[in-house]
């Protein structure tokens, strides 16, 4: 016979697996999801979302090349570009920087996937009147945005650049050989099955304070390398990964969702695209850090082998955070509006 204690302990198990597969409930906010002030300007998208945006350099209506910018994880439209105001001037440069889906100033949306990024992308630039092709510009997390834009819009782009590229380790191209012993594909599958099946326990780890968690993420040398952490010395690094941020349930909200979004199943194999630009009237490029710690150099040079058509960079010294560096953002700028080559960057292996 089962025991009363052995049942009250059965109990309290189930009540602790139970409580880890449920969220607290959002608190009433105003204002944004984020309850961060509207202040920004915002376009009302063809399903009643609102989504913020800025606009920065050379006034659109006089650019000679707009480009939308992508921002990544825990990030928004507020990043910084490195670009000299010389250099803005010279090339006639127009920058659209908008917070993704649930960030920042932008309503969240219950129907996010890969393809729903392109086709906000496509809504801003039609809303903002910038021209029938535009440039994207993506950066970590927001590349998935623009490997969705060469897949569902790529008659709009006039280019395209990925900066340190998200790896989805469940593309079927991706041989096994070459994952299959890569830490951070372990770390992404348990965070993975974590934000689906306990989002209730994944809330309380990044919210508590007495034991490190994923809001330990800024200057730890286990994701950053020695250029990375000089750079978070200097700059805001990541605002809403901080534990208090990470506690407002709309910030939690957005980083969970964007992550599923970012490593759950897509609909195709960026792979498989077709070259955007067959008669070499544009480009496409990958710049990638070879001291990357979360984002690996390898599976970047296997992609760039497999889509010749994507011209292929990697900085030596370059962490995951080459987009912060003095002048890598000017050398990335220069590639994809003029196609410039730099020896420097070349690949060695």
């Amino acid at each position: 016979m089962v025991s009363k204690a052995a049942i009250v302990l059965l109990m309290g198990l189930l009540g602790m697996v139970y409580q880890a597969t449920q969220l607290p409930p959002p608190p009433q906010t105003t204002g944004s999801p984020n309850d961060v002030p509207v202040v920004s300007p915002r376009i009302r998208l063809s399903d009643g979302r609102y989504l913020a945006y800025i606009e920065r350099g050379i006034p659109k209506d006089k650019a000679n090349h707009k480009i939308i910018v992508v921002h990544g994880f825990g990030s928004s439209k507020e990043m910084n570009i490195l670009a000299s105001q010389e250099l803005i001037d010279e090339l006639g440069i127009c920058f659209l920087l908008f917070d993704r889906a649930g960030y920042g100033e932008s309503d969240p949306n219950p129907k996010h996937s890969v393809r729903s990024e392109a086709l906000d992308i496509q809504e801003l630039a039609d809303q903002l009147q910038i021209g029938s092709k535009f440039y994207v510009f993506g950066v970590s997390m927001g590349s998935y945005a623009t490997w969705s834009c060469l897949k569902y819009i790529p008659h709009r782009l006039a280019g395209a650049s990925l900066v340190v590229p998200v790896v989805n380790y469940q593309w079927p191209s991706l041989p096994a050989s070459l994952i299959r012993e890569d830490y951070r594909r372990r770390l992404v599958q348990w965070s993975l099955w974590l934000s689906n099946y306990a989002p209730g326990f994944l809330f309380w780890w990044v919210t508590q304070k007495w034991l490190p968690s994923t809001s330990v993420l800024e200057k730890n040398p286990v994701f950053f390398n020695k250029r990375d952490i000089d750079v978070l010395k200097i700059t805001n690094g990541f605002p809403m990964l901080t534990q208090d941020k990470l506690r407002q349930r709309g910030v939690f909200d957005t980083l969970r969702n964007d992550f599923m979004v970012a490593y759950g199943n897509w609909d195709f194999d960026p792979m498989e695209l077709s070259n955007p630009f067959p008669q070499n009237e544009s480009t496409v490029h990958i710049w990638q850090g070879y001291e990357d710690k979360v984002v690996p150099f390898q599976v970047q040079r296997f992609i760039s082998r497999k889509l010749p058509w994507i011209r292929y960079h990697e900085v030596p010294d370059g962490g995951h955070l080459i987009v912060h560096y003095g002048g890598l953002c000017e050398a990335i700028l220069r590639a994809l509006l003029l196609g410039e080559e730099h020896v420097s960057y070349s690949p060695n292996g």
